[in-house]
């Protein structure tokens, strides 16, 4: 053993053994596994013969000496049909046998069957599974649950000198998804990859779409896991959690997690009749599945009365966590076997939320009506209350009649549970708000407006609600927000180890950064005053911007605090030269403003700004409440009289390629969802929770969204701070005010000598070719120019020799931050505005793809899949701007392109942006050349179907469509989330969606043919 104590194997029999010993499984062997079904056929039969003696003697008198392999055969056809995650929750029949694939533990002990029939599944652990059905790679682990495959596991150990991330990569390159065993829905429904460290897990594997996510305690309330001075940190797995519960694989936990929290989530689209469904199946986040158990454990040992504050960052799930923390509340039973609630009452005005938690729940307990949404009156409320329905949703507004009706029946008892209490609009809070607004001044406006009653919001109120009543002993309350304020928390929170009150319990901001589910907003927040320091700078500096092409966009020195003109132009040309070109052309900006006559004003002097200067790419949204009177209007405008059409349509028309500027006062400040919002002009005192609530709406990821951008003309650098700081914990918001640290940094990076630069010169000559005469063989070229640099850096020392005493030796360590630190800074500083020195342009480039064929040398290192959109979003954006190779090319000559193995050719290539002409101009949409990459990737990924090829050969275009259709909807759905609004026009305009289809039919069936 000492031999190979170090090795991966030696982690896998760790494991294994603390499965056997005490987490509840049974020792499988790889060879019972039937590689060709994708089961253990033998661990099935056994399990029904023993758990079901009655009804398999029924079954085997029908089928005589067949009845294994007819009843296998059976099992298999109800999987294909229904889906394996059915099956194990609602067996399948044969013969009108009804047989039970597994025993899900009670509720209650009333009926003692029950825990006997629990007892009966076998869990079982079997390593080194060989799942081919031709050829000889093995997983490291499979469990199966009687005899079904329900999740494979990758092992990786660091003392083998490999990671999580190779473990992510051998799913994602090595493992055939087509194989039986890694069928979606229809075989194992979860897929582990694991180091001593790390822990990630996907229930897909889609090739390069494989999406992972992080199944990790957290540490420090960011990402990754806290040491374990036991062992392995990711022992909570197989072993024990830190409070002392069962490890997550252990038999309860994951019998609790198939029966109570796998679930699968289906959105429907059609397409001229075609209908088709975007199924996933959804598997908890650790914080998840811990915040859901350690509440239902909580309530049934303390009954109802008490109060639980979550504080769940965005990002973190919140509607599957409060469909899991419902239907668990609305079945839970004390140790006398009575309901600790009679009914559980969700409050949310979520739209979503009501059919989530229909179709969730129904899948747990096949019942219809166990949920019931009340969208009528107070007396329907009242009626759903008294007769104590299971699971009641209804809206914010609501709550303090619910409070008032509770107290009526104290009989019962009532779990209400309610979702982040701040609704977009302003919701009741804006009755507060005078409905007219006539300051004389914009300083009145902003000294009227300063207490709006918005600081007041839905949080508030149900705090107070529930003070003015008291405590009530039929009630607990299990509260959901990304942003307590610090009241809350004194009411709601729970008395922590110091005496003070804290959330019951948090999955942080930071974490949820860490983990890549939203952004972090204050990386690349700047004040004015820091803005027009560095704008200047830039303009100035005969380095930086050599041809004195970039004139600075800041160029007024102070600000008059109410002259609107000088800011509008600062915003209006910001947006122009920096962020439209953000997100593949499609980046949106909000305009924050101190009061509603200063928005309406705002609007008047951007769109003037903008007809002056004859601009037909900027487009401005207002929202306000109420009507505002002023010299121009003395009758008082509304928002929608200045939009030109209804209140509830603006998030629609915001969200599509016709606006980009949506200017606010006080409304869509918080709770407002556009992924593609990417810079926020802040032009507004903002403090303490509003200031969190307002610069996160610029969080949401979205395909090739890659940072966000806020231009503060009000606050002050530490104010913010010290805003974020309690939501944050380690908030920080870097200035770096000097252009002239990029010289330095680059200075560092060629005295390395690791990276040259007729390297660098050949690369992104080929980087940044036109798509026409760009060929297959040019990524082959990329790497060649990349690999010397990398097998170069690999010789550096990894730390400083001891030889070394006085630190001038460059280490791996060092070289790594400097050029993560040099892509950081020029990232930032083009944000602030757009410079031209090529070699800089060129060096990071060549490094944002350097970094990543880069050993890993420390945690923070990531191997990221999928980020390729935003990548090529910024090729096809610094090829629109054509300026990074207009220096001549002296030194260096130009890679020949070569005529073979040309990826399109000419006359497709300018058929494909064809497309985006055509659809503009017949539908009026502002399609760009970045949403011909959508159409770009659709159609590689049809030309890439072996299949469609075979079909397209021999057949007549004709009879090619009905083939091509069904394979046409996959792949557009599949590539949804990569750009929203084409795929909108496409399902809800069908006239646009034919003509994209048609093209494509014709495009692919004449490449096919060819």
């Amino acid at each position: 053993m000492a031999k190979g104590i170090h090795t991966e194997l030696t982690f896998e029999r760790a494991i294994e053994e603390a499965l056997l010993e005490n987490g509840g499984y049974t020792k499988g062997r790889s060879e019972d596994f039937d590689a060709q079904t994708g089961l253990f056929p033998a661990y099935i039969i056994n399990f029904l013969k023993e758990s079901q003696p009655i009804l398999w003697a029924k079954l085997a008198n029908i089928h005589k000496d067949e009845v294994d392999k007819k009843v296998i055969q059976r099992l298999i056809k109800e999987i294909d049909l229904r889906g394996i995650l059915d099956v194990i929750r609602n067996g399948f029949t044969d013969y009108g046998v009804k047989f039970q694939m597994a025993f899900f533990k009670p509720e209650s002990t009333l009926n003692p069957d029950a825990e006997l029939l629990y007892n009966k599944n076998n869990l079982s652990v079997i390593r080194q599974v060989y799942y081919e059905r031709v050829g000889k790679n093995s997983l490291d682990m499979v469990f199966a649950l009687n005899g079904l495959p329900i999740a494979t596991i990758e092992l990786k150990n660091q003392f083998s000198g490999q990671s999580v991330e190779n473990a992510k990569k051998q799913y994602v390159y090595d493992r055939e998804p087509n194989e039986p065993i890694f069928l979606f829905k229809k075989r194992a429904l979860v897929h582990f990859a694991v180091d001593a460290d790390e822990c990630y897990m996907t229930t897909k594997l889609d090739g390069k779409r494989t999406r992972y996510l992080p199944f990790n305690l957290g540490n420090n309330n960011g990402a990754g896991n806290p040491l374990n001075k036991h062992g392995y940190r990711t022992s909570y797995l197989w072993d024990k959690l830190p409070d002392g519960n069962a490890g997550v694989w252990t038999k309860d936990s994951f019998m609790d997690i198939i029966g109570k929290f796998l679930h699968l989530s289906v959105e429907e689209f059609e397409l001229n009749g075609i209908k088709k469904k975007k199924e996933s199946i959804i598997f908890p986040r650790f914080h998840q599945m811990q915040v859901v158990r350690k509440a239902t454990e909580d309530a049934r040992s303390n009954g109802a009365g008490k109060n639980y504050l979550i504080q769940h960052s965005a990002g973190s799930g919140k509607s599957n966590s409060i469909a899991w923390l419902s239907y668990r509340l609305s079945s839970l039973h004390d140790n006398d076997n009575n309901r600790i609630f009679d009914s559980v009452i969700v409050i949310t005005d979520r739209k979503v939320l009501d059919s989530q938690l229909q179709n969730t729940i129904y899948q747990f307990e096949h019942k219809d009506g166990v949920v019931q949404k009340i969208d009528k009156d107070s007396q329907q409320l009242a009626d759903a209350l008294t007769a104590g329905s299971n699971i009641i949703i209804t809206t914010l507004q609501k709550f303090p009649f619910i409070l008032e009706k509770i107290g009526e029946i104290p009989a019962r008892k009532y779990a209400v549970i309610i979702d982040e209490a701040h609704s977009s609009q302003g919701g009741e809070a804006t009755k507060k708000m005078k409905e007219v607004l006539s300051s004389k001044s914009l300083e009145d406006a902003e000294k009227d407006e300063a207490y709006t009653g918005l600081e007041e919001d839905a949080e508030d109120e149900i705090r107070k609600s529930m003070l003015a009543r008291g405590k009530q002993d039929n009630l607990s309350f299990f509260g959901f927000t990304a942003t307590p304020k610090p009241k809350t928390i004194e009411v709601f929170g729970t008395k922590g180890s110091n005496g003070k009150p804290e959330p019951f319990h948090l999955y942080s901001m930071k974490q949820a950064i860490e983990e890549g589910f939203i952004l972090d907003v204050l990386k690349n927040y700047t004040t004015y005053k820091t803005y027009f320091k560095l704008s200047k700078e830039i303009e100035d500096d005969p380095k930086v911007n050599k041809k004195k092409a970039s004139r600075a966009i800041g160029r007024f020195m102070s600000l008059h605090p109410h002259n609107l003109a000088q800011k509008t132009e600062v915003m209006v040309e910001h947006f122009r030269q920096v962020v439209s070109k953000k997100i593949g052309g499609k980046a949106k900006a909000m305009v924050v403003s101190s009061s509603r006559l200063h928005a309406v004003r705002y609007k008047e002097e951007f769109d003037k700004y903008i007809s002056e200067k004859g601009y037909t790419d900027v487009k401005t949204i207002v929202a306000f409440s109420g009507k505002v009177i002023y010299e121009a209007s003395p009758e008082g405008v509304t928002e929608v009289e200045l939009n030109g059409f209804a209140e509830k349509m603006l998030p629609k028309k915001f969200a599509s390629n016709e606006y980009q500027l949506l200017l606010v006062a006080d409304k869509y400040q918080t709770g407002f969802d556009q992924p593609l919002l990417h810079t926020m002009y802040v032009d507004k005192k903002l403090s303490g929770v509003k200031a969190v609530q307002t610069l996160s709406r610029l969080n949401r990821m979205s395909a090739g969204k890659e940072d966000t951008f806020v231009l503060d003309f009000a606050n002050e650098t530490e104010d913010i701070l010290n805003s974020f700081q309690p939501y944050y914990e380690s908030t920080s918001i870097i200035e770096n005010s000097d252009p002239n640290h990029l010289y330095d940094l680059k200075a560092q990076i060629d005295a390395s000598q690791i990276i040259w630069h007729s390297e660098v010169d050949n690369f992104c000559n080929v980087y940044f070719k036109s798509a026409k005469t760009l060929t297959v063989s040019d990524q082959k070229k990329l790497y060649s120019f990349v690999d010397p640099a990398v097998d170069r850096f690999k010789k550096l020392p990894k730390e400083q020799s001891k030889e070394n005493t006085i630190g001038t030796e460059i280490t791996q360590e060092d070289l790594k931050n400097t050029l993560q630190v040099f892509n950081r800074t020029y990232s930032f500083l083009t944000q602030i505005m757009p410079f031209s020195d090529i070699d800089l342009e060129k060096l990071f480039t060549y490094t944002r793809y350097l970094i990543k064929k880069l050993p890993r040398t420390s945690q923070d290192d990531k191997f990221k899949l999928g980020d390729e959109v935003s990548l090529e979003y910024y090729r096809l954006q610094k090829i629109a701007e054509q300026d990074i190779l207009l220096e001549p090319q002296s030194v260096y000559e130009l890679e020949g392109g070569g005529s073979a193995g040309i990826r399109m050719s000419q006359e497709e290539e300018t058929a494909l942006s064809e497309i985006i002409n055509v659809l503009n101009k017949r539908f009026g949409t502002e399609f760009s050349t970045a949403d011909k990459l959508y159409f770009d990737q659709i159609y590689e990924e049809l030309i890439a179907d072996n299949s469609l090829g075979l079909q397209a050969k021999s057949n007549t275009m004709e009879n090619f469509k009905y083939g091509f259709e069904d394979k046409f909807m996959d792949t557009t759905i599949s590539r949804m989330e990569q750009n929203q609004d084409i795929f909108t026009k496409m399902m809800n305009d069908k006239e646009f969606g034919n003509i994209v289809k048609d093209y494509m039919l014709k495009k692919v069936y004449q490449q096919f043919r060819k």
